[in-house]
């Protein structure tokens, strides 16, 4: 078996999206996708009326807003137009992340099933706080990164600009691959540094279809841009000087990103993107667990849950865990451990996923991401793992900054209320906290952003029927505490213990830094752990 899933994995490119809201990630999605020959025709703007939504969008939230507030994966097939006659087409998993700072834990978790990152800049705005955020995020796992500059068919920045301003801010050396001819707001092409040849693209009605592309040599490029060829290839000889070509090690090690400049809206640059992430990005690798053993690509199966989601389908009320494969070869109807409990977890129902559309899995690989349904006994962070035993790191539930109550409008929801309660808290749409004062009818929502709390509500009306109502609380920061300092918190004017459900955990809120400074300086000897914060 060794042989054919080594074999898979040199196939396997798993990566994610990352930017700040508005950079364009979900159109870039879907022009991937459109390259890919996965679909037919691409809606420029999502949300918009009129328009189509991005097919890897699919809650109504998400639709009405054009904003992605809830991961989902994508794979397929794509053949480079260099690749030969023998040649296998490489296997692309895209997860698609939310944008918006609201829903960074969702994306931090994500962040954990790939191998590289495509990190998407607005030609005008630069870099941004979100994306500074994930940036981190990326470096403080080795995750290698490609940056795109996108939009740039609109007005924006120079190319020098915003390359100097990535290595200034994040200590990240752009190497750009692809360098655009024509200014933003005229974008003409690409100067291919590589070849030095020129690749014109032709646009298309709204970008709807993939843009026809000219390649032509220096000579036919100077001829047909005159002044725009010539500035594009005196700037790309300033960056070899400046020592910015491509080194694969230095960009493995993080040291460097892959730069190419795009505009996904009319499709321009999408089809570099995809040659280089298969060019370049690396293929799954081995994984440590909790207790320092490795699990190489070709060991047995494991893989780690890094996203429960229920709700995709509305005629089929099912929960969804997403699982990265980590080791080995997935077999639909497999029967394997979960590391949690330890107890043995059928796998009969596996699922691809692309955006609401669903297709039965029977064979994965490392890298794959696999749709189980009915997972309830999985949570984000397990593992399942065919013997010998092994147990990845769980991933860490990020501080929360906004708390409010939910309860129902009427008392005759109460079950499908407490019902959804624990499917949402399950997923870690939000952490749900429950203390004997409040009681289960008007448990305390914990989140990153308060956007959090309009997805627990627009779902539980979607999904359960339920209409709710949320009370904003006067608390801005939590601790986690024990069982000893919780009676003495209690008694604090402006603090309340509660146990988080998803892991029992007690956690102390406090309405303001100075009540939390206070308290740590009277009473030294309670428990008070921070937690992780989301720009961690």
């Amino acid at each position: 078996m060794s042989s054919s899933v080594a074999d898979e994995v040199r196939r396997r490119r798993t990566f994610a999206i990352i930017s700040h809201p508005d950079a364009g990630k979900s159109t870039m999605t879907e022009a991937l996708a459109l390259h890919a020959r996965m679909i037919s025709e691409a809606g420029a703007i999502h949300g918009k009326a009129g328009r189509k939504s991005t097919v890897s969008d699919w809650m109504e939230m998400e639709k009405a807003r054009g904003i992605s507030v809830s991961s989902t994966a994508l794979q397929f097939n794509y053949l480079p137009a260099t690749a030969g006659p023998d040649d296998e087409p490489a296997v692309i998993n895209l997860v698609d992340t939310p944008g918006h700072a609201d829903f960074s834990e969702d994306t931090y978790r994500v962040l954990t099933a790939v191998d590289a990152a495509v990190m998407l800049i607005d030609a005008a705005k630069g870099l941004e706080p979100q994306t500074l955020k994930l940036f981190q995020v990326c470096r403080h796992r080795g995750i290698p990164v490609i940056t795109v500059i996108n939009k740039w068919d609109r007005p924006g920045r120079t190319p020098l600009e915003l390359i100097d301003e990535i290595s200034e801010r994040i200590g990240l050396l752009p190497t750009p691959l692809f360098f655009p001819v024509g200014i933003a707001g005229d974008f003409r092409g690409l100067l291919d540094r590589r070849t030095g040849r020129y690749i014109h693209f032709t646009r298309t009605a709204g970008g709807a279809t993939i843009a026809p592309e000219e390649l032509m040599d220096a000579d036919a490029a100077s001829a047909r841009e005159e002044q725009a060829w010539t500035e594009a290839v005196e700037e790309s000889e300033l960056l070899t000087e400046m020592g910015q070509d491509h080194d694969q090690e230095l960009f493995l090690g993080g040291q460097t990103s892959p730069m190419i400049f795009a505009s996904a809206m009319l499709n321009f640059g999408v089809r570099q993107l995809l040659e280089t992430l298969v060019e370049l990005a690396p293929s799954p690798v081995a994984r440590a667990g909790i207790d320092g053993e490795v699990r190489e690509p070709t060991d047995p199966f494991s893989a780690v849950v890094f996203k429960v989601q229920a709700g995709m389908d509305s005629s089929h009320r099912d929960r969804l865990a997403f699982m990265r494969i980590v080791s080995g070869e997935f077999e639909r109807g497999m029967v394997v451990t979960h590391a949690q409990t330890g107890k043995p977890f059928a796998t009969k129902y596996a699922q691809a996923v692309f955006g609401r559309d669903r297709s039965t899995v029977d064979t994965a690989f490392p890298g794959d991401v696999v749709g189980l349904v009915n997972a309830t006994a999985l949570a984000p962070g397990d593992t399942l793992y065919d013997d010998p035993r092994i147990q990845f790191p769980p991933i860490p539930s990020f501080a929360p900054e906004h708390f409010s109550s939910l309860r129902a409008t009427t008392a005759d929801k109460y079950k499908q209320f407490r019902k959804g309660m624990d499917q949402l808290d399950s997923e870690g749409v939000v952490q749900v906290l429950r203390n004997e004062l409040r009681g289960d009818a008007s448990p305390v929502l914990a989140a990153v952003g308060p956007m959090q709390f309009e997805v627990v509500t627009a779902r539980m009306k979607a999904e359960y029927n339920v209409d709710t109502v949320i009370e904003p609380l006067g608390y801005t920061l939590a601790r986690r505490t024990d069982a000893d300092s919780a009676d003495e918190l209690n008694r604090q004017r402006g603090v309340e213990v509660f146990t988080r459900s998803s892991d029992g955990v007690l956690l102390a809120l406090f309405s303001d830094k100075w009540r939390l400074q206070y308290i740590e300086k009277e009473h030294p000897d309670l428990l008070l752990e921070p937690l992780v914060a989301a720009a961690d």
